[in-house]
């Protein structure tokens, strides 16, 4: 090309952008100017009141019970009912304890496991007492919009006034009650504040009493629980022996139960169950028994539902090769024979190769009485047991052929070890101080090297232990593992007289149960993966044996 030298050069540009990117721009350009005007008129609504409107939809207006539930329907917690009594007194005859100056209690924090009857109490109080009844869960209060909870606090309390006398009771009160420190969101503040609030501003002579429901007490602001709002602790325990005979009886007054049933055996061997458990129970073995079409609940049916809440529900369709089945035998085995032969261990209950849950086998143990502390003989005992089924895999089959199937029972010997060193003042190197996992920062070193070491001591004696039982008693091994692989589930009257040579005789063949529906039937314990020793986990409260 030639240009002239001093002559002006014209430039043309062309726009090189396709249709479709013009598109997609005025796409994009539309799509924010819509967002903006609906974002300004949703301010708009809001300032105007129509917000109000639609939070209206969220109201939720408190429903004034009679309760038809006395003292009477409520077993298995002796104490927590005496103190509730108090209650009852002052909604009947509030001048007995105002003529003297006493102040009268404006709240109760009801606490205690999960199941133990703690709404059942409260409804209890008001049915004893005659008064309304306003229920509402935790959970119940906040919702999408802002303010939401704080009014129906405030609509909760207006309509108590307005029924006095009456009781205002809130299950899982740590919903809204929790510690503030630990939440973010506002709208959890503001329903908390206006709780302490309405606590605050009712007097005493109104008539009104609240109580307040949780499973975990310690997670409550300290500003709910002080003095002048719950006046009263009563904490509702899991019931002793008494107290789990004293439910059975209650719940099986109109179940017509068979003249050998022994509802005191059942008690004696359901530690650690709650009212709900055992009333589960009871559901249980009457379903059993109408599947057999039988006319009244026998032992069986509720040995069986005991069983399955325990245990798990029984897998029999599962396919389990012939040397699988032999190797939970003796594993098993090894855990009833090492629980046997040690002192200080719980008495056997049951020993099964039958899958449960997801467990492929299980022995369990029950106490022969509720206990609410365990000595460092029991602790080293069940460290003992739970190493019992993979010393007894590694004795039969070498040690290339171990399992996996130990891997609960060593975690459960490693936490029973763990709790004796540093948390029990079990452990002589480590000595009387007590170690939380939420302290391991300000550990040194040294010092968990220790308790490492000593972790290990334990359970490496728990198994040296087990080993030398099994080995000094072999013959009793095989017994036991032949006799589970013949009758499949053993209980402690046949364990004991594998153990002492006796034969047992052929195994009978019960009806089996419909299990069409035991998908739909929960069970309150969960079963461990692998074959394991059920047991009491290492705590000072007794509680239900669970697969570790």
């Amino acid at each position: 090309m030639n240009f002239n030298s001093g002559g002006p050069v014209r430039v043309v540009l062309e726009n090189p952008t396709s249709p479709w990117i013009r598109l997609l721009k005025w796409i994009g350009g539309v799509t924010f100017f819509g967002f903006l005007t609906l974002s300004i008129v949703s301010l708009a609504l809001e300032s105007s009141g129509a917000m109000k409107i639609a939070n209206q939809n969220g109201n939720v207006t408190p429903v004034a019970q009679k309760p038809k539930v006395t003292f009477d329907d409520v077993q298995g917690c002796p104490e927590a009912k005496e103190d509730l009594k108090e209650v009852v007194d002052f909604l009947k005859h509030p001048e007995q304890f105002t003529e003297l100056g006493g102040r009268l209690p404006k709240g109760v924090l009801l606490t205690g496991p999960p199941g133990t009857g703690k709404t059942l109490l409260a409804r209890a109080v008001a049915g004893e007492a005659g008064v309304s009844f306003f229920f509402m869960s935790g959970s119940e209060f906040d919702e999408l919009y802002v303010g939401v909870g704080a009014r129906r606090v405030r609509d909760l309390f207006a309509a108590a006034r307005s029924h006095s006398p009456a009781i205002v009771f809130i299950d899982e009160i740590d919903a809204i009650g929790g510690k503030r420190g630990q939440r973010e969101q506002a709208h959890i503040k503001q329903t908390l504040n206006q709780l302490l609030v309405e606590l605050d501003g009712f007097s005493p002579t109104e008539g009104v009493i609240f109580i307040g429901a949780t499973n975990f007490p310690e997670l409550l602001d300290q500003a709910l629980v002080r003095p002048g709002r719950f006046d009263r602790n009563v904490h509702v325990p899991l019931p002793d022996v008494r107290g789990r005979l004293a439910i059975l009886n209650l719940h099986t007054k109109k179940v017509p139960l068979d003249t050998e049933v022994d509802l005191s055996y059942i008690a004696r061997g359901t530690p650690g169950f709650s009212g709900a458990d055992l009333h589960n129970l009871v559901n249980h073995a009457a379903i059993q028994a109408s599947r057999e079409g039988a006319r009244s609940v026998t032992m069986r049916n509720l040995e069986f539902a005991k069983d399955k809440i325990m245990m798990g529900a029984e897998r029999k369709s599962a396919v389990i090769s012939e040397s699988e089945r032999k190797i939970t035998a003796f594993h098993e085995g090894g855990h009833a024979l090492v629980a046997y032969h040690t002192p200080g261990s719980m008495p056997l209950h049951k020993a099964t190769i039958i899958p449960r849950g997801q467990s492929l086998g299980m022995v369990m143990q029950l106490p022969e009485m509720d206990r609410s502390h365990q000595t460092r003989q029991q602790y080293e005992a069940q460290i003992a047991i739970c190493m019992g089924g993979r010393a007894a895999e590694e004795l039969i089959f070498g040690h290339d052929h171990i399992t996996s199937g130990a891997s609960s029972d060593i975690q459960s010997a490693t936490r029973y070890a763990r709790a004796m060193v540093t948390l029990y003042g079990m452990s002589d190197k480590v000595g009387l101080i007590a170690y939380r996992p939420e302290d391991a920062k300000e550990v040194s070193a040294e010092t968990k090297q220790v308790i490492e070491s000593e972790v290990k001591r334990l359970i490496d004696t728990g198994y040296g232990w087990a080993n030398k039982v099994l080995v000094d008693h072999r013959d009793q091994l095989d017994r036991l593992a032949n006799a589970l692989l013949e009758h499949e589930t053993l209980t402690q009257k046949q364990i004991i007289a594998v153990i002492e040579g006796q034969t047992l005789p052929p195994p009978t063949l019960p009806p089996l149960p419909d299990t069409k529906d035991d998908q739909n039937t929960p069970t309150l314990v969960p079963a461990a993966a692998s074959s394991t020793s059920a047991t009491l986990p290492p705590t000072a409260a007794p509680s239900k044996p669970t697969p570790a």
